[in-house]
C-alpha cells in the first residue's frame, strides 16, 4: 500500500540530465504540476529545478514554510496544506471538528493567498460508522463556515476523493457523487473537488463521462497509474493521454498534477508523464 505516509524509497538521481533533457519544456493546454511526497528524498530546490526544465508549472502539496521555494525557480506551489489538524480520517465529517480546522484555516488561508498559492487541500475524514448522508451534511457545515475565508482571499479549498478499497479503507469522500453533493449545496466558487483520477479508477473507473458530467465541480486533479500508483505507461490500465485531452477539451483551468510513487529513475518517469498529458 503507498500512501503520502508510506512512499517507497527510491534511490533519486539528483543530476539525471538525461531524464530532463528527454522532455523538453512543452505546455500544451493543461498546466501540470508534480506532487511533492512522491520525490521526498530528493530536496525540494531540486525537484524544482527539476521540474522547471521538464516544462512543469509547479510544485503540489507544499507546507507554508516550503511556499516560497517553486518561485525560485518560475514556478508555483499550485496545491498548499492550510490546517494540519485536518487528516485523512480526522476531517470535516465530523462536527466537533469544526472550530480547530476553522481556526487553522483563518491563519492558512490568508498564508497561502499571499504566497500566491490558488488552492488548499480539505478531506472528509473516515465514517467510524457515521452514515454518508449525516457525513455529507456535516461536511457542508464545515465547509460553509470555511467558503468565506476562501472567498475574501481568492483561494480555492479542494476536498479530495479518495479510494476506500486500498488506500484509505472507510473514508468517506470515495465516490464522484458523494463529493459533487457536497459542492452543490455548499455553492461557493472556492469550494471545488480534487478529483484524484487514482483513486476514482479504483472506485468506479468510467473517468472520461464522470470527469465531463461533473467538471464544474472540479478545482484539480492528480495522478498516479492503476494499480499500484506507480508510472504513468503501458504497465498499467488508464489510457492517460485520452483522460488529458477530455480534461483539455473542457477548458479546464487547473491544475493536472502527478502524484505516482516513481518505479526506475524518477525523473524520467516524470517527463514521460509529462509528455503523455501534454495534449
Amino acid at each position: 500500500m503507498i500512501t503520502r505516509r508510506t512512499v517507497i524509497a527510491s534511490s533519486l538521481a539528483l543530476c539525471a540530465t538525461s531524464a530532463i533533457a528527454a522532455a523538453p519544456a512543452r505546455r500544451g493546454r493543461l498546466k501540470q504540476s508534480v506532487s511533492r511526497w512522491c520525490y521526498q528524498d530528493m530536496p525540494l530546490d531540486a525537484l524544482c529545478a527539476a521540474a522547471a526544465r521538464i516544462g512543469l508549472d509547479g510544485i503540489d502539496l507544499l507546507q507554508p514554510a516550503e511556499y516560497a521555494v517553486p518561485r525560485r525557480h518560475g514556478l508555483r506551489c499550485t496545491m498548499g496544506y492550510a490546517a494540519d489538524i485536518m487528516t485523512i480520517p480526522n476531517g470535516l465529517n465530523r462536527r466537533e471538528n469544526h472550530a480547530a480546522i476553522e481556526r487553522a484555516f483563518r491563519i492558512g488561508i490568508p498564508q497561502a493567498a499571499k504566497a500566491g498559492v490558488p488552492n488548499v487541500i480539505a478531506f472528509s475524514g473516515n465514517r467510524r460508522g457515521l452514515s454518508d448522508a449525516e457525513g455529507a451534511d456535516n461536511t457542508v457545515a464545515g465547509l460553509n463556515r470555511l467558503k468565506r475565508i476562501a472567498e475574501d482571499h481568492d483561494v480555492t479549498i479542494c476536498v479530495e476523493l479518495l479510494n476506500s478499497k486500498v488506500d484509505h479503507p472507510d473514508y468517506m469522500a470515495d465516490h464522484t457523487a458523494w463529493g459533487v453533493r457536497v459542492a452543490k449545496e455548499v455553492a461557493s466558487p472556492r469550494v471545488k473537488l480534487l478529483y484524484d483520477i487514482y483513486h476514482m479508477q479504483i472506485m468506479e473507473g468510467d473517468l472520461i463521462d464522470t470527469i465531463r458530467k461533473n467538471i464544474e465541480w472540479i478545482g484539480h486533479f492528480h495522478t498516479g497509474g492503476v494499480p499500484g500508483r506507480h508510472n504513468l505507461d503501458g504497465t498499467q490500465e488508464v489510457d492517460w493521454r485520452a483522460v488529458a485531452r477530455s480534461v483539455a477539451d473542457l477548458k479546464f483551468q487547473g491544475y493536472f498534477a502527478h502524484e505516482f510513487v516513481p518505479v526506475g529513475d524518477p525523473l524520467t518517469a516524470l517527463a514521460q508523464a509529462v509528455r503523455t498529458c501534454t495534449v
